[in-house]
């Protein structure tokens, strides 16, 4: 029987997940999305390279033939989805953030099944319909006429592409399951990214002004907290509990961003945050319980199971 304890990295790893998002909403208008992302990656890799450069040189015969595939999925996770976040950041709640971020998982097994050629299940269209109800009915602010007479923030939309952007992540990582893994891949992911963004640092006005006392603390912890210590939380859960255990948890993302947002940002949670998200949440748990395909076998996994 797995101790208790176990359970433990991958609530972690979510609490320093929906501090990350409250983290963004805060560098909103204070720092621009070029900068805190060159900077974050900045300051993870040098935190890696203490101890992953070495054994990552050592390894060099094994990565380098997929470096291409390294800047792709650096490129995705950690320049794109990043920046995303922090445009959407300026026009959107941390609260429809986090509930976002939390569909991954639901769209994950969606662009599975059309890039992967896998089965769709009766859990991923149901939860996709729940899931798309509920969004309607939070960004709508419970009106979802208003949709059609003002239409929906920038910010949600970007959010949702972000989203999207990092279920096509996961699915890479499933497709071209590459020999490198743990610490390295996301070491030369960051590397990868961290030449990526520097063009697009290099663009912005003045970017050095971006350093001062109010943006110091938010870069600190998106670089060490969310780049380093996160993923650390997360690799370790999967690897005790498997990685349909550790999703449950994404679950808990809004819950505890919604709490960090009042406490640190003063975002009020309305009646339309607990039933939208709450919805679209039901659609991601029947996506990963329901898994009776909707042709062929009748075979059916109800719950997690590994």
């Amino acid at each position: 029987m797995q101790s208790r304890t176990a359970f433990l990295y991958p609530f972690f790893a979510i609490v320093l997940w929906s501090g990350n998002v409250i983290v963004s909403r805060m560098s909103a208008h204070t720092i621009g999305p070029e900068a805190i992302t060159f900077y974050r990656l900045l300051l993870a890799v040098l935190l890696m390279s203490t101890f992953v450069a070495v054994p990552a040189w050592r390894n060099r015969g094994a990565i380098w033939p997929h470096l291409g595939q390294f800047a792709i999925l650096g490129f995705l996770a950690m320049c794109l989805f990043q920046s995303l976040s922090y445009l959407a950041a300026e026009t959107t709640t941390a609260t429809n953030m986090a509930v976002f971020t939390a569909l991954t998982p639901l769209l994950t097994v969606a662009l599975s099944a059309f890039l992967l050629r896998e089965t769709p299940t009766v859990g991923m269209v149901a939860g996709g319909i729940l899931s798309l109800v509920g969004l309607v009915y939070l960004v709508s602010g419970g009106d979802p006429a208003a949709l059609l007479r003002n239409g929906v923030h920038l910010g949600d939309p970007l959010m949702f592409g972000a989203a999207v952007v990092y279920a096509l992540y996961g699915v890479l990582l499933k497709r071209w399951s590459l020999p490198v893994a743990g610490w390295q891949s996301t070491y030369m992911q960051a590397v990868c990214a961290l030449v990526i963004m520097f063009p697009a640092f290099l663009a912005t006005p003045v970017p050095l002004r971006s350093l001062n006392g109010e943006t110091l603390p938010l870069i600190a912890y998106a670089g060490g907290l969310a780049s380093v210590v996160l993923p650390f939380l997360w690799v370790r859960g999967v690897h005790l509990l498997g990685p349909n255990r550790c999703a449950v948890f994404l679950n808990l993302l809004p819950v505890l961003t919604a709490l960090g947002a009042i406490l640190l940002l003063g975002e009020p949670v309305r009646a339309y945050h607990v039933i939208g998200g709450g919805v679209a949440l039901v659609g991601v748990a029947c996506a990963g319980t329901f898994r009776r395909p909707l042709r062929g076998s009748p075979r059916a996994a109800a719950g997690f199971a590994d």
